[in-house]
């Protein structure tokens, strides 16, 4: 695994006690067991580190403690190492000592950029806000391009409400990542929550062209939009109806970006609305709700 990636991995990570996680737990411990991994080269590395960050997922620290003690002893100078071992002090250790561990790793090296966002998440951890985003704002005047810590940022900011910043945080992200449709899905859903439709609307629809297979073998028309493309299209219909309903907010972007004509913007209500019916279709099996009310209301949980 490329160093600069994974450290934007483990930068990145937050606990997830998810099935996937216990499915690399169970498999992981076999490895671990049997000692395969010391005979697969840079891949049994690799795994060993998935083992301990799926075992602090599912809280099973003498695991965890076990592949960095593996990793610790192959690899004595390695930042991804340091980091991981950063991870499992957050998992049981006080908050002083974990900030402590990362200001001393910084001290050593301060080029080591994911010991910078750790320490942002710790702080953001303990509602110490402005502080994460002071850490967070001078890693990034560094080492501006590390796309996670954009996405942090504007993550906190989207938390405390200031959608302006969390959107000029994204755009960061946008020119570093152009190929990344979650980005711009964040981007699009975003620029909703601050008001601006039309903006909104454009993103949405760059994600649907992203995400949408219109380049393979099944016409567009006969697919069924699912993950990022369907919470593209769930957008889409929002925007169109918004500015179909209130023409103030066609006027009204704060980006100063212009709406679709009205009789786009009926052409997108119309497509939208059969995306979506396809979709509820899909996975609902069942006739979808024939208003456009009770379409959205039907689907709000199926996109979150």
């Amino acid at each position: 695994m490329e160093v600069a990636f994974s450290l934007q991995k483990l930068a990145a990570y937050k606990p997830r006690k998810t099935q996937k996680s216990k499915e690399t737990l169970d498999a992981g411990l076999v490895l671990l067991e049997n000692g395969g991994h010391a005979t697969k080269g840079e891949a049994g590395w690799d795994a060993i580190e998935k083992l301990a960050l799926a075992a602090l997922d599912q809280g099973n620290t003498e695991v965890a403690d076990r592949c960095i003690r593996i990793l610790s002893d192959k690899f004595p100078d390695s930042p991804r190492v340091h980091i991981l071992t950063g991870i499992r002090l957050e998992a049981t250790e006080k908050t002083e000592a974990v900030l402590r561990y990362y200001d001393e790793l910084l001290e050593e090296n301060s080029s080591t950029a994911a010991a910078w966002q750790r320490k942002a998440h710790v702080l953001r951890q303990i509602g110490k806000v402005d502080r994460a985003v002071e850490e967070l704002s001078a890693m990034l005047d560094t080492f501006y391009t590390e796309v996670e810590g954009w996405i942090e940022l504007a993550d906190i900011y989207l938390s405390c409400q200031q959608y302006t910043y969390a959107l000029q945080s994204l755009s960061h992200a946008l020119l570093l990542s152009p190929q990344n449709p979650s980005y711009f899905l964040q981007f699009a859903e975003t620029a909703y929550l601050a008001e601006d439709i039309p903006l909104s609307l454009k993103m949405f629809l760059q994600t649907v062209d992203m995400t949408d297979d219109d380049d393979g073998d099944i016409a567009p028309g006969d697919s069924v939009p699912s993950g990022i493309t369907l919470r593209a299209w769930f957008g889409v219909k929002l925007c169109v109806s918004k500015l179909i309903a209130e023409p103030r907010a066609a006027s009204s972007s704060p980006s100063q970006t212009a709406a679709p004509s009205a009789d786009n913007l009926n052409a997108l209500a119309n497509l939208s609305t059969e995306r979506l019916r396809t979709a509820y279709l899909d996975i609902k099996h069942e006739s979808p709700p024939t208003g456009d009310n009770e379409l959205i209301a039907a689907l709000t949980p199926l996109v979150k």
